[in-house]
């Protein structure tokens, strides 16, 4: 009996570890018959858990979704990272998480072994209380955009874009990609006629939703490079070449390729292409590199750096006067 039992745990652990398994992969894997196989399965379709089945070439048994979900069984590493993965999700970027975050990881932990115990409380850590991110996003409208890119149905929203101007939008929703603390939703925007990436922060979400789409092509290289280049037309907007007053090995270790280009000059020195979301902001880094400097193009950088250059001159007489 105990034999049995234990069989039907690993069976049931195996069905959870993937979308389908074929008959003979199961005995292979339990190391038993496929018609024992298939006596296991019924036995856990009598306790409740639903296994679908197909037949035929390709066919094989699928643990279906029940009434109440069934309990999962995890190896130490995975009941460690979806411990670890409840922890920072309680201080993470999404509202209203934190204490279902917090409830389902006090039930976690009561069930662990001693050992894992031990080595989830050394991966403890506290967090200072911030006031919530400005891009934080509410659970239920991400579970919701979510939802609709999963059944393919159209949404409507109000969106504010990030000068402040409002619209509503309609769009064929595909995908959430998260960078970094912020969320987007990779959509096809049908007032636009063209794929649009949104915040979803700024989203407000219509319901009911609209209806069902067929599918797309993704743009080249997927949603999240799709997002990328997004953030990055909007970080690199401005570009400019200056030649620093300097050697080329006393530069580089400071140049990162993400945002610059460095090459060295002939006269011993070195120019340096730099990409920013403005010409000021531009103007403001080229005091990190302490040396002098001759702008090279555009000419506008120069009107920027005489704004600089005043905004220094303030700070001086303040300093002074201090």
């Amino acid at each position: 009996m105990w034999e049995t039992s234990a069989r039907l745990l690993r069976l049931l652990s195996l069905l959870q570890t993937r979308r389908e398994w074929s008959g003979a992969e199961l005995a292979d894997r339990l190391e038993i018959t496929p018609r024992t196989v298939r006596r296991d399965i019924d036995r856990l379709r009598e306790l409740g858990y639903p296994v679908n089945a197909s037949v035929g070439v390709g066919g094989g048994y699928q643990l279906g979704a029940g009434a109440e979900m069934p309990p999962l069984l995890l190896d130490d590493e995975e009941a460690l990272a979806v411990a670890f993965g409840l922890q920072s999700g309680a201080t993470g970027p999404v509202v209203g998480i934190g204490e279902p975050s917090l409830r389902a990881l006090t039930k976690l932990r009561q069930v662990m072994p001693s050992r894992l115990q031990h080595r989830l409380d050394a991966l403890t850590v506290d967090v200072v209380a911030r006031p919530q991110a400005k891009s934080a996003v509410e659970a239920k409208v991400l579970a919701t955009i979510a939802s609709v890119c999963h059944v393919r149905e159209r949404l409507r929203f109000d969106y504010r874009a990030h000068g402040g101007a409002e619209s509503r939008r309609e769009v064929e929703p595909y995908r959430v990609v998260r960078a970094g603390a912020r969320w987007y939703l990779v959509a096809w925007d049908l007032g636009r006629d063209d794929w649009r990436s949104f915040r979803v922060d700024r989203m407000t979400p219509k319901i009911p939703t609209g209806p069902r789409f067929q599918p797309r092509s993704l743009p080249p290289g997927g949603a999240a490079e799709f997002v990328e280049r997004g953030i990055n037309r909007a970080t690199t907007s401005a570009r400019a070449k200056v030649a620093l007053h300097a050697p080329f090995d006393q530069i580089a270790p400071g140049v990162h390729e993400d945002w610059g280009t460095l090459e060295a000059t002939d006269d011993g020195n070195c120019a340096i292409v730099i990409r920013a979301d403005s010409l000021y902001s531009i103007a403001k880094w080229l005091s990190a590199f302490d040396v002098d400097f001759t702008v090279l193009d555009p000419p506008e950088l120069r009107d920027e750096c005489r704004k600089v250059a005043q905004r220094h001159a303030q700070l001086l007489d303040r300093y002074q006067r201090a």
